[in-house]
């Protein structure tokens, strides 16, 4: 066992070239004790019909069931690897521990729950060896609840049209875009749109999307809003040109209103323009509300950059259980 106490981000030589691994799978875990046992079975023999050599990265994103005492049973095995969170990061803090954990020349992520089929991996690869850096997935008849979809068509609004299905997690990249991610030290961060910053050939297939068999969505609806805000204030500035835009059109059009007042004014009399205060009132409840809008995103920015001037690890790792040193 192993004892860390932060995210080590990889330097120096590939860990790809000392360790002769082919393919890492990477498979944040929590909660998911009744899925882990049928996970691992496919995952293996997955891997395994890829003829190279693999290895398998679990992170335990603090769990509270069962899910760590299986690990560290499967971590008996040397091509597994467990790493321990002190406590609940995210999944996103675990994807990154476990592509830092990782060795392999590509690295493909998954989630736990089984809704990602192991058994798409071996598409995925072969892709990447015809020489992208980077390759996602698009959930073929996906079987996620309705408020689950559209925030995935939210996410691939907002992240561009690279690629058409953001949300997937079954996703493989080549290991330099792999080390670059984890020299970067942001603590928001959307791994899948960070990848592209890096990688040079990108592309996606598409697999197959599986119901969720056993246990509950870890996903609810106020952490799909906290990811919107995490990739809208990590990667965007589109809010903020937004309610520039806005406020130039509102300023703009306060004027044009003023001059036509006063000019129905001076023609009609004052009498007229008591007729127009139920106008003016609904014109100033918009903008008020805008205004509340507009503090609302901007405390958004300056909440995360209070939180990256504080430079507090990204996550704690506890233990690394089984498998040689990354």
């Amino acid at each position: 066992m192993k004892t860390l106490t932060t995210s080590l981000p990889p330097s120096g030589a590939s860990p790809a070239s000392e360790t002769g691994v082919f393919v890492s799978a990477v498979a944040p875990v929590y909660n998911e004790e009744a899925n882990l046992a049928e996970l691992h079975d496919r995952l293996t023999k997955a891997l395994a019909s890829l003829g190279r050599p693999w290895e398998i990265v679990y992170v335990d994103d603090g769990s509270a069931d069962g899910s760590l005492g299986i690990l560290t049973r499967l971590a008996t095995d040397p091509r597994v690897r467990v790493v321990e969170f002190a406590r609940n990061f995210g999944q996103h803090a675990a994807v990154f521990a476990g592509l830092a954990a990782s060795s392999g020349e590509i690295v493909v992520t998954l989630d736990a729950d089984l809704q990602n089929p192991p058994e798409e991996i071996p598409k995925l690869v072969a892709k990447m060896q015809e020489g992208y850096d980077v390759v996602g997935s698009r959930r073929r008849r996906r079987k996620d609840p309705v408020f689950r979809r559209a925030a995935s068509r939210i996410i691939n609004r907002l992240a561009g049209g690279h690629m058409s299905d953001y949300g997937c997690m079954l996703r493989a990249y080549r290991r330099p875009v792999v080390d670059q991610i984890g020299r970067c030290q942001e603590i928001s961060s959307f791994i899948p749109l960070l990848a592209m910053q890096y990688a040079r050939r990108c592309a996606d297939i598409e697999v197959e999307h599986a119901e969720r068999a056993r246990g509950k969505t870890k996903y609810g609806f106020f952490k799909l809003v906290n990811l919107q805000f995490d990739l809208m204030t990590g990667f965007s500035m589109l809010p903020l040109r937004v309610m520039t835009y806005f406020g130039g059109f509102v300023a703009a059009s306060a004027f044009l209103l003023a001059v036509f007042i006063l000019v129905m004014r001076v023609v009609y009399g004052s009498e007229w323009a008591a007729f127009g205060v139920f106008t003016l009132f609904a014109a100033l409840f918009m903008m008020v509300g805008f205004l509340f809008v507009a503090l609302g995103v901007l405390g958004e920015y300056v909440g995360r950059i209070y939180a990256e001037v504080r430079r507090r690890p990204r996550y704690v790792v506890r233990q690394i259980h089984g498998g040689p040193p990354a």
